[in-house]
């Protein structure tokens, strides 16, 4: 056999590369790039998490209770708010300067279940008379600045210190007058609730009533049309103030006020679970960090928001005291007093309230 037979051309057996308009060039690894796209989005959240946990436990030092100077210690496990039941009474604290008022126009107290993750929250008119024994006779709002005032006069506290005497005296006479151990007090200015309500994005609620009303001295424009809307902050705090109108709408009273309250308290849990609240998580934790001191420790804090933040509006019993008005004070209805007095002590139940009364919990005023 002859050893000059030609090999067969290479180019006979060779698939026709097909024609692209694209110069020559690396192919695109898909694959890889959705790998990589993936990663940066995962990095994006790994960063914006911990931009939020440096952001929150900068505000939870400002708000938590200090010791000595310093954020005090962890509590006890059995202490914890994922095992115990806690009660704590809310203040919503009139500072404006062009007042000096020192006014709570807004008291609450909050009991909270781990076990069965229910709240059940009070109101109490500004202006109850709560005929307390051992107790000068002021209306409710005005004992937060007595006890400022006592403080000063008669206990000879420095400045700094009556906030928080004045903060402690209160909790321990409402404590007294529901009859439950109340742990801790948690106070907020107006404008952090001017703040709060803008960095959510407003709340959802129905305006029950026109409502008008000026006041240049204090700046007070209140400004709302009856029907269902979302209100800013400066609204929202219109909304819960408002009580007379010099602009001809018609005038409110206590108790529609801690109606409104509650409305907008649940107008908030609503908000804080909603997914877009997410991210405004930051502005949230800024404006409470600014505009809230407590005397719960910093890990309780913690505590509280693990276990409840993501708690059902239909879950919190919101009870507005009522009672009649006799200026200068409202006597409260006793039997509404008790009613409420027994919803506080049924959530401090390490096993929680009746089945009864959780299925029955009405929401907060619409």
């Amino acid at each position: 056999m002859s050893n000059d037979t030609p090999l067969p051309s290479r180019t006979k057996y060779r698939a026709t590369p097909p024609k692209s308009s694209k110069p020559p060039g690396r192919k695109i690894r898909w694959g890889r790039l959705a790998f990589l796209t993936l990663g940066l989005i995962i990095l994006a959240l790994a960063c914006y998490v911990g931009f939020l946990y440096i952001v929150g436990d900068k505000n939870l030092d400002k708000i938590a209770r200090q010791d000595d100077g310093k954020v005090s210690a962890s509590i006890p496990k059995e202490d914890r708010a994922q095992v115990k039941p806690i009660a704590l009474v809310l203040l919503g604290l009139d500072t404006r300067s062009e007042t000096g008022s020192m006014n709570t126009d807004v008291m609450m107290v909050a009991a909270f279940n781990p076990k069965t993750k229910t709240a059940t929250v009070v109101s109490i008119p500004r202006d109850s008379d709560l005929q307390l024994e051992g107790y000068k006779r002021h209306k409710a709002n005005g004992y937060y600045a007595a006890f400022h005032s006592f403080g000063r006069n008669e206990k000879n506290l420095e400045e700094d210190q009556l906030p928080d005497y004045a903060r402690d005296q209160t909790r321990e006479m409402l404590a007294k007058f529901f009859d439950i151990p109340i742990q801790y007090t948690a106070v907020i200015d107006f404008q952090g609730f001017v703040d709060v309500v803008d960095a959510l994005g407003g709340v959802d609620v129905t305006v029950d009533k026109d409502m008008r009303y000026v006041d240049t001295v204090d700046d007070t424009d209140i400004d709302l049309t009856a029907g269902e809307q979302t209100l800013d902050g400066e609204q929202a705090l219109g909304f819960v103030r408002y009580r007379k109108s010099n602009r001809g709408t018609a005038p409110s009273s206590d108790f529609e006020r801690n109606e409104r309250q509650s409305q907008v308290l649940g107008a908030i849990a609503d908000r804080m679970k909603s997914f877009s609240s997410v991210t405004k998580v930051d502005d949230v934790l800024n404006a409470v960090g600014d505009n809230m001191r407590t005397d719960i420790p910093k890990s309780q804090i913690q505590n509280l928001i693990k276990t409840y933040f993501r708690i059902n509006r239909s879950d919190i019993r919101f009870i507005p005291l009522t009672g009649e008005w006799k200026s200068p004070y409202v006597y409260l209805d006793d039997a509404k007093l008790q009613e409420a007095k027994q919803a506080l002590s049924e959530e401090l139940n390490p096993e929680g309230r009746p089945v009864e009364s959780q299925s029955s919990t009405p929401a907060a005023a619409e």
